[in-house]
């Protein structure tokens, strides 16, 4: 069996029947919709945008606008792509969209990035240590980094459909 093909084969499915159709017609006012109070969000900040976060999260974690959840997957697929010889980057330093047209072609371009990063591994790839000894990565294998990526990609884009819903039906 291939690996490799089984795990891009369930992404593949995911984005192509699922997750981009249902990004399409993003507006601003639904990318920054903020909900309920204090809600973690995408913002202007210093002639860009941040995201709101904590290293450790609070407990319970905030709920989080369309532009954050967006950022949010949009960054870790960015930072798996260091796997591959792309830039390093993290939630701090990573340049925040400050429209849906840009979040959608930034996670586009991860997307499309990620999906031939993790086909070039090849099965024996899966199976790497995914960081050097003494790493944070050290005690995971690329295959868990990959699988604990594209979680979060379906977990959060489940989680956008569901604010595109609500939003569509007038909860604003």
């Amino acid at each position: 069996m291939d690996w490799n093909a089984e795990i891009r084969g369930q992404l593949e499915t995911h984005w192509t029947r699922q997750l981009r159709s249902r990004l399409d017609g993003l507006t601003d006012e639904e990318y920054f919709w903020e909900p309920v109070p204090g809600m973690w969000a995408v913002r202007p900040a210093d002639g860009g945008f941040v995201c709101d976060f904590a290293i450790p999260p609070p407990e319970p974690a905030p709920v989080t606008t369309i532009a954050w959840r967006l950022g949010h997957v949009i960054v870790l697929l960015e930072a798996g792509l260091e796997r591959f010889g792309h830039p390093p980057v993290d939630f701090a330093s990573f340049r925040y969209a400050g429209t849906a047209a840009a979040a959608l072609e930034q996670l586009d371009t991860a997307y499309h990035a990620w999906v031939g990063g993790v086909a070039g591994l090849g099965v024996a790839g899966l199976a790497e240590p995914a960081g050097p000894p003494g790493s944070m990565l050290a005690d995971w294998s690329t295959a868990g980094i990959v699988l604990h990526t594209q979680r979060e990609l379906l977990h959060h884009s489940a989680e956008i459909a569901l604010l595109r819903d609500l939003y569509r039906a007038g909860l604003r």
